[in-house]
Parts: C-alpha cells; structure tokens; sequence
C-alpha cells in the first residue's frame, strides 16, 4: 500500500514535537481576555527558551533601539502575535535540530531555510500588506516536509535527489519528489502544519509555496514566499542571474503587486544577515 504523507506525520511526536511553552503562548494570543503580562508568564516559564527569546529580541534581526531584559518587555515592544511567530520559529529549529539525516546536510537545510525566511520578511516589508514576522515564519518553514521525508522515507527522498542530480539540476526537487512518491514535501508539510495546529497562513505557505494557484485563503502570502524560496536559491548560490534558478511563476509577481526590481536588493540584504541569524536560531546556544 502506497504511503500518504497524512500517514507519514502521524505519530509524528516521537519524531519532533513542539515545546509546552509555544502551546501555551499560542493559547493565549488566541484568547482575546490575554493581557501582555499573561504571555510572558507563559514565556518565563521555560528558563532556556526565554534566553534565546531575549538574544534574538536584542539582536539586529529586530533593531530595537531599548536593551530587552524580561519577557514582558519582549511581549510589549515586538507584540503578541510577532512574539507567537518568534517562539514558533524558535521552537521548530530546536524541534528538528536532532533529527538523524545521512542524506544532506542540515547546515545547508537551514541557511535555505533561514534565507528564504529572511527574504519573505524583507519582501513583506515592501509590501505593507503581509506581516513580515508571519512571513519569517513561514519561509523559515516552507521546506519542513523535506526533513519528515529524510528521515521517514530515506530511499525514496536519496532516489528524488539522484533524479535531480542526473537531471543537472534542471528537475525541480518537488516533481523529482512526486515522480518517486506521488507526492513533494509540500505536501507533507502541510500535514505537518495541520497535525501541530498551525495558522491556516502557514499551513498554505508552507503546502502551496510550489503550487501557488492552489492558494484559497492566503494567496497573497503564498505567492510571497514562492518567490522569497527562488530568491533564496540565488543567495544561496551567489547569482543574480535568473537562469541559474528555478523560474518564478510570473503570476506570483501580479498577485503580490511586489517589483522584479527588487531582486538584487532583496538577495543582498538576505545574504548581508544570514551569518547572525543563522548563530540565533541554529547555534549551540
């Protein structure tokens, strides 16, 4: 019987889970009686976790212009949604940053990852109509399913990437993928984000980033981070040659009203930060 990838997450506990304490912040913000003291309560609760908040929150990566030294200060000057978003990311680095892989290299899984999350935010930016935390978020995530497949389907996912390494690289990951299982990491990301209870926002970017016409809720912010992967790519790689990376979907450009233009500013400004960011989220720390 062929695998699904609602099959493939679904004990998924005993692989990655996410701590109690994003649990009980994403309660809370979703409570309309929560008060900023309520949620760093729930934040100080969990001594390490609240260290790594209070170094990414006094970090460039927010340039907050006051020293950030208690929880309540961080709920108050990033806010409560932003701060829901920040333990999120947080939370998934650590989550899987234990997860046996002998088939690439989890440096590299993450400098995309962070790449794409770092773009996402500066192209939100841009926008004014996305929240650009909420798109650190989801760009940070879009590539999760590749981890569960790593590790849960090692043959078929070490089949996918010979087919795109016999296609020198012209073969998209995603169709390599669902040529050897009948389906991407897309796809079983979103499982992943449904079986942790994501935001619907997440849940779309993260299983339509290759298929944005798919989009019903959040098209705007998914045609967002299919172009902020793109452009991570080229960060990745040093180019700002078009030719050197998967196409954008020109649709992605119309539905985010968002500048070709924009595109060596945007992959300089990634590549600029991502040593910093990658010490925060994927340090030993």
């Amino acid at each position: 019987m062929e695998t699904t990838p609602s099959e493939l997450v679904k004990d998924i506990g005993n692989l990655a889970s996410l701590p109690d304490v994003y649990y009980h912040i994403n309660h809370l913000v979703e409570q309309p009686n929560s008060t900023v003291d309520d949620i760093a309560k729930a934040v100080a609760r969990d001594p390490a976790f609240t260290l790594r908040l209070l170094r990414i929150a006094n970090s460039p990566l927010y340039g907050l212009s006051s020293h950030v030294d208690t929880p309540s200060k961080a709920v108050s000057i990033i806010g409560t949604q932003q701060i829901r978003s920040l333990a999120l990311s947080m939370s998934v680095t650590h989550a899987f940053a234990g997860l046996p892989n002998d088939l690439v290299s989890m440096d590299n899984f993450w400098r995309h990852s962070l790449l794409c999350a770092l773009v996402a935010r500066f192209l939100a930016r841009q926008m004014r109509r996305c929240d650009p935390e909420a798109m650190f978020t989801a760009g940070l995530l879009h590539d999760i399913g590749e981890l569960v497949i790593f590790n849960r389907m090692p043959d078929k996912a070490k089949e996918s990437l010979l087919h795109v390494l016999d296609s020198g690289d012209e073969l998209p990951v995603n169709l390599a993928e669902q040529e050897a299982m009948g389906f991407d990491h897309a796809a079983v990301g979103g499982e992943l984000a449904k079986a942790w209870n994501l935001p619907a926002l997440l849940r779309e970017c993260i299983a339509f980033h290759h298929d944005i016409k798919a989009a019903r809720q959040y098209p705007r912010e998914v045609a967002l981070i299919h172009i902020a992967n793109i452009l991570a790519q080229m960060a990745e790689v040093d180019t700002l040659d078009r030719e050197d990376v998967p196409p954008i979907d020109p649709q992605a450009w119309e539905i985010t009203g968002l500048q070709e233009g924009l595109v060596e500013e945007t992959v300089r400004e990634a590549q600029s930060s991502i040593a910093e960011v990658e010490a925060l989220f994927v340090g030993n720390s």
